[in-house]
Parts: structure tokens; C-alpha cells; sequence
């Protein structure tokens, strides 16, 4: 035995294929019981001396290994070298699905697979023990439960290089998938024998890398049976996430409402008469704003009853003459109709002026109303309204902005993660949800 580049492969056994006079070399030596001549694709015996034909033909298209067979790579920490290729196909939904298998052969560790559909690629190995069967949809292997994907019956299209076990093309065999991402579990069914395999999916850049393969791995398509989700785990750890952020803004908005003054610096009632003419603004006593700059908000409170008040406010510091100008309108409306009680709009309303610095002021008010009658409760002319001003009232804006947007990031994710799965599950004969949900374009 000579080595190779680990010291562990062995050097080929060179045969003559007796169809068209290739050689063939065969790398598993006495385990290989079938061998495909490379020139010819005819199957061969190989545990008879004479090399006997058990398949031909002559004009089937030939299929090129992504890996080729020979070459050899570090897998597992040991070395692996490609020996055998076959291309499999299913039939599901009236299409044909293909998909190669490559037989990666260590004279000490055995045997194992790669195999590859749309630029996805599995680690494959033989199961020695078999999974138990839970339910008619669910197997559990090493404490884990694996659903079923789905059913098929595969058959060998295309064969290149040895296998130890009889191959042939055309020979069908029932396939059972189950899956647990990035897991998938398989039972293949050839009369009475079942064989359990397990596949890990893999990149095809690690494939690349371990067998110094040029150029670049095809490109990934779709989603494929047991593609691990780019949100695998994401969903809980985001939903904890907000969570906690949303206990510490409860906490902020509790600490922000007890620091803040909250303090009643004017309080007055007045009425205001459309009806009657002259001069309908007036300025309020001088009222003293205490503190660091911060909030002011200017409460109205009227017995409006079907009708509307608008107010112009400025409020202004006393010794600099700077003034905040605002307004605000009041409207109430109510009665009844054929569906019962109705009212819209409201007769108090509020403003917030930003950032006023301390010092003394008043408020320059200026009211307007519809002289209709009707425009008060009590009054058929006057209206009753009151004016408070608060200094540092606690404001709960910027908190709700902040309440909804903690929500953006794991609702996105969590809608994502059901979108990557239930495109996943339309491809499975065991969808738990319609094809039509899987439309759109690859995320």
C-alpha cells in the first residue's frame, strides 16, 4: 500500500473493462461489488475475475462530477476520496427532480456520501442503529424527533466509478425523508431491506475547500428539505430581548413621571360671548416657570356642545419679551341617529410648547367660536372654559414611539422565520400549508 497525501489511501487497482477495453481503477479494492466503466458506463461485476457485464449502454448522455472521481480532501478530519457518482430522480407533481450522490471512500473509516441537488449539499453516513418510530409522521433518533418530508420512489439514472453494493440503473428503491434542520433522517426501502441513513447539510464552500476544487460551487437555489433557517433560534432570543427592553421603558417612564414637576402654575376660568363686539383677547396674570428649560403644556377645558372654539395662545417671558406662539381648536359634536348615540370630537384639548426656560410670564389669549346659538350647555351665547398651565408635565410620546418601535424588530423576524418555513414545507408532500404561500421571490 502506498500513501497518499494524509497516509491513508491506497494506490488504485488498475482492470480492463471487456466491453470496449477502458481501464478501470478501482480504489475500494475487495469491498467494491459494482464498477462503471468511465468510457462506456457499462456495470460491471466486480467480484468476478473477468470483470462480467451486468448492464450497458451505449448511448446514455454523460453526466460530468462536480467533484471528480479520484480526487481526494480532508472530511472529518480524515482523509476521503470521491470513488463512485450516480445522478437519482424523482417523480413528484407530474416534474422530475434530480439530484447526484458521491461516494467518499477512507480505508479505515469506510464509507460516506455527499450529496448534492440545486447547490445544496448534505454530509452523508449509514445509520448502525434505527430510528424509533413515534407516530406515522415522526421519528425520534438520539432524543430528537425528525417530521416527515416525504415519500418518493427514487431510481439510478446515470453511474460512474464503483460502489459496494449492486447498482443498476433504472432499479427503483422507496425513499422516506424526515427532516429536524439542519438534520435530515432517510429510509430506503429495496423489497424487504431498509437502509437508514443520516445527512448533515453542509455548504458548498466547505465542499469546495475540503477537496481543492476550482472555480466557484454551483449556485444555491430555493430552500432546500433540511436547510438550516438564517433565523434558527433568532425568535426567542429577540422576543426576550424585547421584553427587557420594554420592563427598563416602563422603568424609565416610572422614574421620568415621579423626577418631573408636574407642577400647576395658573389655573383660571373664564366665558367668552360671540355675540358681543369689542376686543376678545386678553392676557393673564404673570405666572412663574421654575426649573431647568422643559415642557409647558396649556390645558382648555370648555362646555362647548355642537360647536367649535379655536384659541391663539403666546406665551411670553415678562423681562425678554420672547414669545411662543400657538393654537389650538376645539369642536364637539353629538345626537342621535337610526344606529343610536353618537359624539365626535372633544370639548378640551391640550398643547405642549418644548424647552421653555424659567422665568415669569403670561399668556396672551385670543378665543374664536361660531356666534350660532347653541355654542354652550348653559348659555345659548357664552361659552365656559377654563386655562390651566402645567410646568414639567410627564410626557408619554416619546415612550409610545419607543413602545411600538421595540415590536419592529422581532415581529420582522418572526414573520420572516414563518415565511423561510412555510416555503420550505410547500415542497414536502406533507405540507402543513398551501403552495401559494411559498410565491415570491428567495429572501
Amino acid at each position: 500500500m502506498t500513501s497518499g497525501p494524509a497516509g491513508l489511501v491506497p494506490k488504485v487497482k488498475p482492470l480492463i473493462c471487456p466491453n470496449c477495453g477502458g481501464t478501470i481503477d478501482l480504489r475500494g479494492f475487495g469491498q467494491t461489488v459494482n464498477a462503471i466503466c468511465g468510457s462506456c458506463q457499462t456495470v460491471l461485476d466486480a467480484t468476478t475475475p473477468s470483470l462480467a457485464v451486468l448492464q450497458q449502454f451505449p448511448k446514455r448522455a454523460r453526466v460530468v462530477p462536480k467533484i471528480p472521481l479520484g480526487s481526494r480532501g480532508a472530511w472529518h478530519g480524515a482523509p476521503y476520496e470521491a470513488i463512485g457518482f450516480q445522478v437519482r430522480e424523482i417523480t413528484s407533481g407530474g416534474e422530475l427532480f434530480q439530484w447526484a450522490e458521491y461516494l467518499l471512500y477512507n480505508p479505515y473509516r469506510g464509507y460516506r456520501y455527499l450529496t448534492e441537488y440545486d447547490g445544496h449539499w448534505n454530509d452523508v453516513k449509514t445509520l448502525r442503529s434505527t430510528p424509533q418510530v413515534i407516530s406515522a409522521s415522526v421519528i425520534r433518533y438520539n432524543n430528537a424527533d425528525h417530521k416527515v418530508f416525504q415519500n418518493s420512489v427514487a431510481r439510478t439514472v446515470f453511474v460512474l466509478g464503483e460502489f459496494p453494493w449492486q447498482v443498476r440503473v433504472g432499479d427503483p428503491v422507496t425513499v422516506r425523508d424526515y427532516v429536524r434542520p439542519p438534520v435530515m433522517i432517510s429510509s430506503e426501502q429495496t423489497g424487504s431491506e431498509i437502509t437508514w441513513s443520516l445527512g448533515e447539510y453542509v455548504s458548498g464552500a466547505a465542499v469546495w475547500q475540503a477537496f481543492n476544487l476550482k472555480d466557484k460551487p454551483p449556485e444555491v437555489k430555493g430552500i432546500f428539505a433540511n436547510q438550516p433557517s438564517p433565523y434558527e433560534g433568532r425568535i426567542g432570543r429577540i422576543w426576550k430581548t424585547c421584553a427587557w427592553l420594554l420592563v427598563l421603558l416602563c422603568l424609565t417612564m416610572v422614574m421620568m413621571a415621579l423626577w418631573s414637576r408636574n407642577e400647576t402654575v395658573f389655573d383660571q376660568k373664564y366665558a367668552f360671548d360671540s355675540a358681543r363686539s369689542g376686543e376678545a383677547s386678553f392676557v393673564t396674570p404673570i405666572f412663574e416657570l421654575k426649573g431647568h428649560p422643559s415642557a409647558v403644556e396649556v390645558e382648555v377645558d370648555t362646555d362647548l356642545h355642537n360647536n367649535w372654539a379655536g384659541f391663539n395662545f403666546a406665551l411670553i417671558n415678562e423681562e425678554t419679551g420672547t414669545a411662543y406662539d400657538f393654537g389650538k381648536e376645539v369642536s364637539y359634536y353629538n345626537g342621535t341617529d337610526s344606529d343610536g348615540s353618537w359624539s365626535e370630537g372633544s370639548s378640551k384639548a391640550s398643547l405642549t410648547v418644548p424647552s421653555v426656560p424659567a422665568g415669569r410670564y403670561y399668556l396672551r389669549v385670543e378665543p374664536e367660536m361660531d356666534a350660532k346659538s347653541g355654542s354652550a350647555m348653559f348659555s345659548t351665547e357664552a361659552m365656559h372654559y377654563e386655562i390651566k398651565v402645567k410646568r414639567d408635565p410627564p410626557s408619554l410620546v416619546f415612550f409610545m414611539i419607543a413602545f411600538f418601535l421595540l415590536f419592529i424588530p422581532p415581529i420582522y423576524v418572526t414573520i420572516k422565520t414563518f415565511k423561510f418555513e412555510s416555503r420550505r414545507w410547500a415542497e414536502s408532500d406533507f405540507a402543513p400549508v398551501s403552495s401559494s404561500s411559498s410565491s415570491g421571490d428567495d429572501d
